[in-house]
């Protein structure tokens, strides 16, 4: 077990440093200067010579690209990556700033897919081919099929802008914009009015996840019970909620936690849309807007975090594995 871990670990160093050499590659391919871009604030204008020049000998931009990747790793080694070349602010308090609230929204979008996902294909499940079974594919198909800047505009205009319009109850109304006064505790427990700003954002981070989930429980469940373990269950006597609890659900878990896990990295930093319509400032805005500016230093620090929580998600629900089966053994070999 140990050696697996330590060679996990190891991959994910080889992914970090493998993704910030193509992102570093990437961003002298793409063309333009960051120092014309700072010199001249993002316009189109043509900036002071002079400015241009000190702002690359201080950024190290006037050296060969070798050496300024080997310079720019080096600082990445040492756990300095920088400042952003747009605001002068140090990376790693902008992602100090912006990965709490891509975390949280995270975190609730994952709960809302395991409750709903879980829960809907284990109903499809056990009532195979009925109405309950036939209502849950449909809906998982549709929900599935929306685009998520559809949804979540839809979402909006019905539970923000109609509900206050006609006056809907209270519990009824939802704020369509940011997180709300960001009232937390035990760091993603909304308290006060924040929970109201994050059901709308979270359901529709969630939405197609959700569908998906559901028919992977769905399948995963039905073929468990065909096992000869889950017969043999049933033969002993035992209830069909017996069966399904200790023989059914822990076997057919296991691609359902990776697919959770999985979801779980990715929408850290893969929540632009959703970040969009709801005008949240989160880890996939920043990294969109600092990447149409040429901020390298931003774009390859925050997608380096968003990397490192894809691949601890990973070696969570390996090492879940040996949990949830006990067939499962992660050895050394």
């Amino acid at each position: 077990m140990g050696t697996f871990v330590l060679r996990r670990l190891f991959q994910l160093v080889i992914v970090l440093w493998g993704g910030a050499t193509i992102l570093f590659i990437l961003f002298y391919m793409v063309g333009g200067n960051p120092a014309e871009r700072m010199a001249s604030g993002g316009g189109e204008r043509n900036p002071n010579p002079q400015v241009v020049r000190n702002l690359e000998v201080r950024y190290g931009l006037d050296k060969p690209k070798p050496q300024q990747y080997v310079a720019h790793m080096s600082r990445i080694a040492r756990g300095d990556f920088g400042e952003s070349f747009r605001t002068r602010e140090p990376v790693v308090d902008i992602a100090k700033r912006r990965a709490p609230t891509s975390f949280r929204l995270a975190f609730w979008a994952v709960i809302i897919e395991g409750t709903m996902g879980i829960g809907s294909g284990m109903l499809s499940a056990r009532r195979r081919n009925s109405l309950a079974d036939v209502v849950t594919t449909i809906a998982a198909v549709v929900a599935s099929a929306i685009p998520v800047f559809v949804l979540g505009f839809m979402i909006k205009q019905l539970t923000g802008v109609y509900a206050y319009q006609n006056d809907w109850p209270a519990w009824a109304r939802f704020p369509t914009i940011g997180l709300g006064d960001n009232d937390w505790i035990f760091w993603v427990i909304p308290t006060g009015n924040t929970w109201k700003y994050v059901v709308q954002p979270a359901f529709v981070l969630a939405a197609v996840s959700t569908a998906i989930l559901a028919r992977i429980t769905r399948t995963s469940m039905l073929e468990t019970m065909r096992m000869d373990h889950v017969r043999t269950a049933r033969a002993k006597g035992l209830s069909e909620k017996q069966v399904t609890r200790k023989h059914v659900l822990r076997n057919a878990l296991i691609p359902v936690v990776t697919i959770l896990g999985i979801d779980f990295g990715t929408m850290v930093g893969a929540a632009i849309l959703t970040e969009t319509v709801f005008n949240i400032q989160g880890l996939g805005s920043q990294i969109v807007a600092s990447a149409k500016d040429l901020d390298m230093p931003v774009v390859i620090g925050l997608t380096m975090l968003v990397t490192l929580v894809y691949g601890t998600m990973s070696l969570l629900v390996d090492l879940s594995y040996a949990y949830l089966n006990p067939r499962v053994r992660l050895g050394d070999d």
